[in-house]
């Protein structure tokens, strides 16, 4: 009787084992996220981030950065810098923002007075972005941002105006990625991903 018992709770610890390494229906198996406000690569200098997040570390893990201004160089400058990812078992959001944005690069001046982006991926569906300007302008001309990855042209370079790359499961979401002379700048980037 005492054989039999000790084998039963054997067997039982067993399948409590297996039943706890498994992952919960519905759960992801890993996530990703991480948002930054603004981040700027100078040839020589490298690579200077304002606000960011840092990435995920878990399904129920969650950050946040922010400060109330910040400028790297005379190259780009802004006000109310704010960065958040979220863990869940079944999704990630991300989200970044910056007010009052001024950019100088290759001669060609971008302002607005806000920019948000938010990423979110969901288990089981398709990753989402949104990007949100108020009173974005380059070289002084109002800019109305609508569709994903529309491009301008600028002298040496490019800017790309609410630049989304979605891969298996994921999203990045780029309010502003100009590349110029360079010089490579990304303003309000969010990314999001859960497998």
């Amino acid at each position: 009787m005492q054989r039999i018992f000790c084998r039963v709770n054997v067997v039982s610890i067993g399948v409590l084992m297996a039943l706890l390494g498994w992952p919960a229906p519905g759960g992801a198996q890993t996530v990703s996220g991480q948002a930054r406000a603004i981040q700027a690569t100078v040839p020589v200098a490298g690579t200077t981030t304002l606000a960011d997040t840092g990435t995920l570390g878990s399904t129920t893990d969650a950050r946040e950065a922010s400060q109330s201004a910040g400028s790297i160089g005379s190259l780009v400058s802004g006000e109310a810098l704010h960065a958040t990812t979220i863990g869940w078992p079944d999704q990630v959001a991300s989200e970044a923002s910056v007010a009052d944005l001024a950019l100088t690069i290759a001669g060609t001046t971008i302002g607005a007075g806000s920019v948000v982006t938010e990423a979110v991926a969901r288990l089981g569906a398709a990753p989402t972005g949104t990007v949100t300007f108020d009173a974005l302008s380059i070289n002084g001309m109002p800019v109305g941002a609508s569709a994903p990855n529309q491009t301008f042209y600028i002298p040496g370079g490019r800017i790309v105006v609410n630049e989304q790359i979605a891969s298996a499961g994921g999203i990045v979401v780029n309010a502003l990625h100009i590349v110029a002379g360079g010089v490579d700048v990304v303003i309000a980037s969010a990314s999001a991903g859960v497998r």
